[in-house]
């Protein structure tokens, strides 16, 4: 498929921090890619939770399957607007690798532990996962990817005036142009992940039964879909009602982000990616009406579902454990295990804090339960 002037080229890549051959028949964004998805980091997604602990219910989204839908999403606007699908792809799967145990209630709780320390970022946390905290090459830690992958990562969301100590270390070894927007590339795995984000917790939180149909018919977009879906089949089962809502939904969005990133491409005119990097706006965006029932929609959320009685129980509960999984190991580092215990320093240490946070946010859901027992629970062997 032929790129659009202002798309990320793979022959063009600032390449890699540790020089590779190539030696294969794939572009390097395809490498980064499947070295994403056989990540050990990537393989825990599956028992890492976005709003219910993973033993709630089979059919609520994982980290695993929300990066799954986002690089659906991902590649599927970046092929309409003819831009790098592989890099929009492996943005989008490597963008959780840093979510910690429970959802935001495990980052809440590990950012006040860390405040001492400079805090805790999930997105920082992904940058760290992928170039330092993997171990599965000989050569170098990390995954040694591409320029064009980590400066993604680092700044998806547009420039970082102030960035998280861990990525201001890091650029000051490998600069990733941290001042400027990133690729488009990179901007499309940021809109991908808005719209498969509300939309799957729309149809999660109907799924537990937070809200009902009826209740979400009053939203801008959300009823439209609605609407349309029971016009279209009238005969339509209750329960299929709400895929057939959240389906249209989706490629509402995704229709809408194509065609205001064409109409602000147009203006901008630009030639190569830089002219998309040093723009005054990001270039991939919803329109001014679609912004507004996104953020609509995302409010309704807010109040319904994240601040829900049943989920604010189960996310103090989780903040408690990873609070004081913390509190014990920062204050005893002999008891991680050998691989992590001698990093760590001496115990209360900024050095044994930091140990600490990694093997926190690498945990799943499940591990962290599991931790939590056998080092609280005087029944369960250690």
């Amino acid at each position: 498929m032929a790129l659009a002037p202002h798309a990320v080229r793979p022959e063009t890549s600032r390449g890699r921090l540790h020089p590779e051959a190539g030696g294969d028949t794939r572009s390097p964004f395809q490498r980064d890619r499947d070295r994403i998805i056989h990540a050990t980091s990537f393989r825990r997604l599956q028992y890492k939770t976005q709003v219910f602990v993973y033993h709630e219910g089979d059919h609520f989204r994982t980290r695993l399957t929300h990066s799954i839908e986002v690089a659906q999403i991902a590649r599927s606007i970046a092929r309409l607007l003819w831009l790098d699908e592989d890099l929009a792809e492996a943005l989008a799967l490597a963008h959780d690798l840093g979510h910690p145990p429970f959802g935001h209630a495990g980052e809440d709780a590990l950012n006040s532990a860390m405040k001492p320390y400079g805090g805790f970022d999930h997105n920082a946390q992904s940058l760290k996962a992928v170039t330092q905290l993997e171990t599965r090459y000989a050569g170098f830690d990390g995954l040694n990817l591409t320029w064009e992958t980590l400066e993604g990562l680092a700044k998806h969301n547009g420039p970082l005036r102030r960035p998280a100590p861990y990525i201001a270390d890091y650029d000051a070894m490998h600069p990733l142009d941290l001042g400027t927007h990133a690729s488009a590339e990179a901007q499309v795995a940021a809109l991908a992940d808005d719209i498969a984000y509300n939309n799957h917790d729309l149809d999660d939180g109907l799924r537990a039964r937070l809200f009902t149909l009826e209740e979400v018919a009053a939203l801008p977009l959300v009823g439209e879909a609605l609407a349309n879906a029971r016009a279209a089949m009238p005969d339509m089962p209750p329960e299929r009602a709400a895929p057939e809502m959240i389906r249209r939904v989706i490629n509402m969005m995704v229709l809408d982000v194509v065609a205001e990133t064409r109409r602000r491409v147009a203006l901008l005119a630009p030639t190569t990616v830089d002219d998309i990097r040093r723009a005054g706006g990001p270039v991939v965006a919803f329109s001014t009406a679609m912004a507004e029932a996104n953020l609509a929609l995302r409010d309704f959320l807010f109040t319904r579902m994240y601040r829900h009685w049943r989920v604010n129980r189960t996310m103090a509960k989780s903040k408690r454990v990873v609070q004081l999984l913390f509190s014990l190991l920062h204050g005893g580092p002999q008891m991680l295990p050998p691989a992590w215990r001698g990093r760590a320093g001496d115990a209360g240490s900024p050095r044994c804090a930091l140990v600490v946070c990694d093997y926190i946010a690498g945990m799943t859901d499940r591990y962290a339960l599991e931790e939590h027992r056998r080092m609280t629970d005087p029944d369960v062997p250690g």
